[in-house]
C-alpha cells in the first residue's frame, strides 16, 4: 500500500506494523481474504461499515447504506488503503480497553473519592458550576461516547475522522450511486448533499479537541502528571490516550495505535510529555501485554 499508516507526525509503521496495516487494508479490499486474527477481522470490518452507514446517512435517504455495505463487501471497499489505519487503530484501542483489569483503582479522576464512596455522598447542587479541569474531563467522557453506536459497538465519528479521508469517502458514495443509473440531475444533486456534509464537518468538535481542552486545564492547574499517573492505575485509557495525543500534538487515533503497538521500551519515551515515572507506566505496560496478537512496532518482520 502507498500510504499504509494515513498518518503523519509519530513515526507508526515498522515492517510488523506495516505489514499488518497492509493486511488491514488487503481485509477492506477483499475482505474474504486476509490473515488477522478473527477478532481484528470483525472489529475492523465493523467499524468500516458503520462508517460508510454514517456516509450514506449523510448523503440523504436515497442512499441504501445495506445495499451499498453488500456491493462493497463483494467487490471490495474503495479507498480501502485510506480507510486501514483509523478503523485498525480504533479496532485495537477497543480490544485493548475491553480488557479486564486486574487491579484498578476506581477512585474519580476529579477527587480521589471511589466509587463506593460516591454513592454515599449527597448530590452536589444541580446549579454548582464545574470547575475547569472536571469540565474538560466531562467533555472528554462525552467525546468518547460519541465513538460507540447505540449498541456499544466502537465506531469513528465523523468529527473524528480526518477531513480529506471523510471527502473521499464521500466521494466514494456518491459514485457507487452513480454507478446504479441514477440519473444525471439526481447524481449533482448528491454531489452538493457531499460538499454540504463536509462542511459540516469541519467545525464539528471531536475527542482531539475534548483531549487538548483537558490537557490545558491540567496544565493550567499543574495536575498534569498527577493526572496522567492517576488515568494510568484506575486504567482511564482514554484519558490517557487523549492526554498523551495532546501533549504529543497529534491525533488521538494515531496515538492509542503508537501506544498499543508499542514495545515497552518505546512507552517512557511516548509517555514522557506526561511526566510520569515509571511506577506509573508499570499499569500500562501489563495491561498491554495481555493484549493478543499486537502488531508490536519494534517486532522483526513475522512476529507480532
Amino acid at each position: 500500500m502507498s500510504d499504509s499508516s494515513a498518518f503523519s507526525g509519530i513515526a507508526l509503521p515498522s515492517p510488523t506494523l506495516s505489514a499488518r496495516l497492509g493486511e488491514v487494508a488487503a481485509h477492506l479490499a477483499a475482505p474474504l481474504a486476509d490473515r488477522l486474527t478473527e477478532e481484528q477481522r470483525a472489529l475492523t470490518l465493523g467499524i468500516a461499515r458503520r462508517l460508510v452507514g454514517e456516509a450514506a446517512a449523510a448523503l440523504g435517504a436515497r442512499i441504501d447504506p445495506a445495499a451499498l455495505w453488500r456491493d462493497w463487501l463483494a467487490q471490495g471497499l474503495p479507498g480501502a488503503e485510506r480507510l486501514a489505519a483509523p478503523c485498525f487503530a480504533r479496532a485495537e484501542e477497543h480490544r485493548w480497553r475491553a480488557l479486564p483489569a486486574l487491579h484498578r483503582d476506581t477512585s474519580s479522576p476529579a477527587d480521589g473519592v471511589s466509587d463506593a464512596d460516591a454513592a454515599d455522598m449527597p448530590p452536589a447542587a444541580s446549579q454548582a458550576p464545574l470547575a475547569p479541569v472536571d469540565q474538560a474531563y466531562l467533555d472528554l467522557t462525552i467525546a468518547d461516547r460519541r465513538r460507540f453506536d447505540a449498541l456499544g459497538n466502537p465506531c469513528i465519528a465523523v468529527a473524528d475522522l480526518d477531513p480529506e479521508i471523510y471527502r473521499a469517502l464521500l466521494g466514494d458514495v456518491v459514485e457507487w450511486q452513480a454507478h446504479a443509473g441514477v440519473d444525471m440531475n439526481a447524481v449533482a444533486e448528491l454531489d452538493d448533499a457531499a460538499c454540504a456534509a463536509a462542511a459540516r464537518q469541519a467545525p464539528e468538535s471531536g475527542i482531539d479537541a475534548a483531549a487538548a481542552v483537558y490537557h490545558t486545564a491540567l496544565v493550567a492547574e499543574g495536575a498534569l502528571s498527577d493526572a496522567a499517573a492517576a488515568a494510568a492505575m484506575r486504567h482511564d485509557w482514554p484519558a490517557l490516550i487523549g492526554l498523551a495525543a495532546a501533549a504529543h500534538r497529534r491525533p488521538y487515533g494515531e496515538m492509542a495505535l503508537a501506544l498499543v503497538s508499542a514495545e515497552a521500551a518505546a512507552l517512557p519515551p511516548l509517555l514522557a510529555p506526561l511526566r510520569i515515572d515509571r511506577g506509573a507506566i508499570a499499569p500500562i505496560e501489563a495491561s498491554l501485554a495481555r493484549v493478543p496478537a499486537r502488531a508490536l512496532a519494534g517486532a522483526p518482520e513475522g512476529e507480532g
